[in-house]
């Protein structure tokens, strides 16, 4: 033992570099700019320089900073290079993908003649020190918090909620909105609220003077802690004051929220007399622990945006491909809803935007007749809303077709089979459908309808709410095997006839299948129970109040989207007047005599009337020249199909059952001479008047099969111009097949422009 002031000489003793490499603190070297000249052996471990790795002459911003912090570090370089000193934190990723924050001091290495040549980095592993447990137990938590939520209004809550009054007695969290600061937190300890004038509230913009601890923070880029918020001077404005001044702040700590380089806000905690603690300032050590909550919040924040921008980016892609609205039909009151699935987060797969492939549509048909619709596409995900968009397009141009619910159906069967995908081993994935199709008559109160696999949509009626019997049920769209008997492989059709003042609820299986809050499987039986109880409370009501309480009749999470309509008639608004009428010249007048008293009985103006009967009795001319003589029938026969010859040859199709041309050069006599010769018995045909709340549809009914089309009539011609009038005249005009024929109609407006 030397005695003090004595020079100190031993051969034990050790050199500056055998002290840098057994300190345990990491130190790291670089030069100007900043690549990695020396590390000594606690830097490799801290950084996991393992398995043969050698940083030697990489940026030191390769030495795992994390993607978040990758700026902060940047500027860490550049004011050391500037000859100032740097403390901070920093998010690390190890080389074996373990997270962890450091604690980093840098310093600026000088040469001999004074200038920066590089900097020193002495960095330690962030909270180690063990002094403060509940503070690692907090940090657990506000992740957990955080992690169990992707919308961040409601994650920033609970992490308030954790930080007071455990850690704080004050909470703020500002964001960004646009150029805006914008308070979207606001706790306190104690249930004490800010005096009006004073601390911003949320939903309020945020302006910082430019000294204020959270201003600072912002511009830094780092986490800063303060004992006295009124110094330096010009921290607090005059509002903010009074409220320190009031609860007796004494310590605030402002950690900036960013994340992958941008920043979003701040974060923002003080300490004051609202609860009673033995700590009443912030140290260094709860600095970093800001710092780091404030980098996980950040993240999720972030994260939480990305997801609403592609939840919304979903859902309006999902929207789209759906009616946001119908028009007003006649007899009808429509409601439709549709919910999608929550985010799916289950099963290894990730948080996952979820739209589905569930549809809905009620198409306009002719002579006012509506095409109803609902289906569910097999699945979820953007896939699954393609199909969707396709096949209600699909659909919707078969319907306005006016073709038959059974042939829709097959046809839809052969498209689904089209939009099939590779399944990875070879094959093809064919997604399956369900799908209802059904055609309503308000007049008549017939459905007709063809039916996919779909549940069963409830009648309500008189009180009661029951499933609609439907006496057909085919297999879903795109499942059918071919080959096998022809009775299964075909869609059917049936018709039944609504009670007067019937509703319908139509729905897919979202509606029901739903699980238990608190766990266990779906009961769909029970479900059903449940949703028909309480839609019978509201049966009396409309159907927006009918389809806002089936969508909450059956509580639990809905694991799969759901789509629903409800359609109810009001034969109140509606009439009807017809007649039978011999196909002979003279009948024009008389078709036209009964439409010119419908029309005025029904209250239409005289103008529109008048319009209406031209129309009529175009088509009812056209029906008398070329389908009524000689119609054209189809037959079967032991050669096959075989469509019956016109023997009037220009009055009629030019051979078979393809659709003829108008041609009026022969007048309606010579069709009654050639009726007189040739039609051994009178056919007839049916005109069908219909009236709605604001329109009138006219229809012609005769056996013929052909449908009319236009024709262009040349500046000589005598005739060929009655489809052309009512092309131009009438609001909308069409024919469409029957059973035993076809029918030509037309839409016109009960009143004048």
């Amino acid at each position: 033992m030397k005695r003090w002031g004595e020079a100190f000489y031993d051969d034990s003793a050790v050199t500056g570099e055998t002290v840098v490499e057994r300190a345990q603190i990491a130190v790291i070297m670089t030069d100007r700019f900043s690549h990695l000249r020396y590390w000594n052996a606690y830097a490799r471990d801290l950084f996991g320089f393992v398995g043969g790795r050698d940083p030697l002459g990489t940026s030191f911003l390769d030495i795992g900073i994390h993607e978040s912090d990758r700026e902060r570090a940047a500027q860490l370089a550049r004011r050391v290079l500037k000859g100032e000193t740097w403390e901070g934190t920093f998010g690390v990723v190890r080389a074996d993908a373990t997270w962890m924050h450091i604690r980093a001091q840098a310093v600026p290495v000088r040469d001999e003649q004074g200038a920066v040549e590089g900097m020193a980095i002495f960095a330690y592993e962030a909270m180690r020190s063990g002094r403060v447990e509940e503070q690692y137990g907090l940090l657990e938590r506000i992740g957990d918090r955080l992690a169990g939520s992707l919308r961040y209004d409601g994650a920033l809550k609970a992490v308030a909620e954790t930080l007071v009054p455990q850690f704080a007695d004050h909470c703020f969290i500002d964001l960004y909105d646009g150029d805006r600061l914008v308070r979207r937190v606001s706790m306190h300890a104690e249930g004490w609220s800010p005096p009006p004038g004073t601390w911003p509230d949320v939903g309020q913009e945020v302006r910082y003077p430019e000294r204020n601890v959270a201003a600072l923070a912002m511009r830094r880029l780092e986490a800063i802690a303060v004992d006295d918020l009124s110094y330096p001077p010009g921290a607090l404005d005059e509002g903010a004051a009074r409220a320190v001044e009031q609860v007796g702040v004494s310590s605030a700590v402002a950690a900036p929220l960013r994340a992958r380089g941008e920043l979003l806000g701040v974060l923002t905690l003080a300490l004051s007399r609202l609860t009673p603690r033995d700590k009443t300032s912030y140290d260094g050590f709860d600095r970093d622990l800001v710092g780091a909550v404030a980098g996980r919040v950040a993240l999720a924040i972030d994260n939480a945006r990305l997801f609403e921008e592609e939840r919304s980016t979903a859902l309006a892609f999902q929207n789209s491909l759906l009616p946001n609205t119908f028009p007003s039909f006649d007899g009808l009151s429509i409601a439709h809803r549709y919910v999608p699935a929550r985010p799916l987060e289950s099963q290894g797969r990730g948080v996952q935007t979820q739209v589905g492939g569930d549809f809905y549509d009620v198409v306009p048909l002719s002579a006012g007749r509506v095409g109803i619709v609902i289906g569910d596409v097999e699945g979820r995900g953007p896939h699954a809303a393609a199909v969707m968009g396709q096949l209600r397009a699909a659909l919707r141009a078969f319907a306005q077709a006016d073709r038959e619910p059974a042939d829709i159906l097959r046809e839809l069967d052969e498209w689904v089979r089209r939009l099939g995908v590779p399944d990875g081993s070879g094959g093809t994935w064919v997604p399956s459908v369900s799908c209802l199709y059904m055609v309503y008559d308000a007049w008549s109160r017939e459905l007709s309808y063809g039916n996919a696999g779909h549940p069963q949509p409830l009648l309500i009626s008189g009180g009661e709410v029951i499933p609609l019997a439907l006496e057909v049920t085919d297999s879903l769209l795109g499942v059918k095997t071919r080959g096998v008997p022809y009775d299964e492989a075909i869609y059917h059709q049936a018709d039944l006839t609504l009670p007067a003042g019937a509703t319908l609820l139509l729905y897919t299986d979202g509606l029901v299948d739903r699980r238990p809050v608190g766990g266990g499987t779906a009961d769909e039986g029970r479900a059903l129970r449940r949703l028909r109880e309480r839609v019978r409370t509201v049966a009396d009501s409309d159907v927006e109040r009918i389809a806002d309480v089936a969508l909450g009749a059956v509580p639990g999470e809905n694991d799969d989207d759901t789509a629903l309509l409800v359609v109810r008639t009001h034969p109140d608004e509606l009439a009807l007047r017809e007649g039978w009428f011999v196909a002979e010249a003279p009948t024009v007048a008389e078709a036209r005599h009964l439409a010119a008293a419908t029309f005025k009985e029904w209250g239409m103006d005289a103008g529109q009337s008048e319009l209406a009967c031209l129309l009529v009795s175009e088509i009812v001319t056209n029906v008398v020249i070329h389908a009524t003589p000689h119609p054209v029938r189809r037959e079967f026969t032991a050669d096959g199909v075989v469509d019956s010859a016109d023997p009037l040859g220009g009055l009629g199709a030019q051979g078979g059952a393809d659709d003829f041309s108008e041609d009026w050069s022969d007048l309606l006599e010579e069709v009654a001479e050639a009726s007189d010769d040739d039609t051994p018995e009178q056919t007839r045909f049916l005109l069908r008047l219909r009236r709605g709340a604001s329109s009138v549809w006219v229809e012609v009914f005769d056996d013929d099969l052909r449908l009319p089309r236009i024709r262009s009539a040349g500046a000589d011609d005598e005739g060929g111009r009655g489809l052309y009038l009512v092309d131009q005249l009438a609001d909308r005009w069409g024919s469409r097949p029957t059973p035993t024929g076809k029918a030509v109609w037309f839409e016109i407006s009960m009143k004048g422009d």
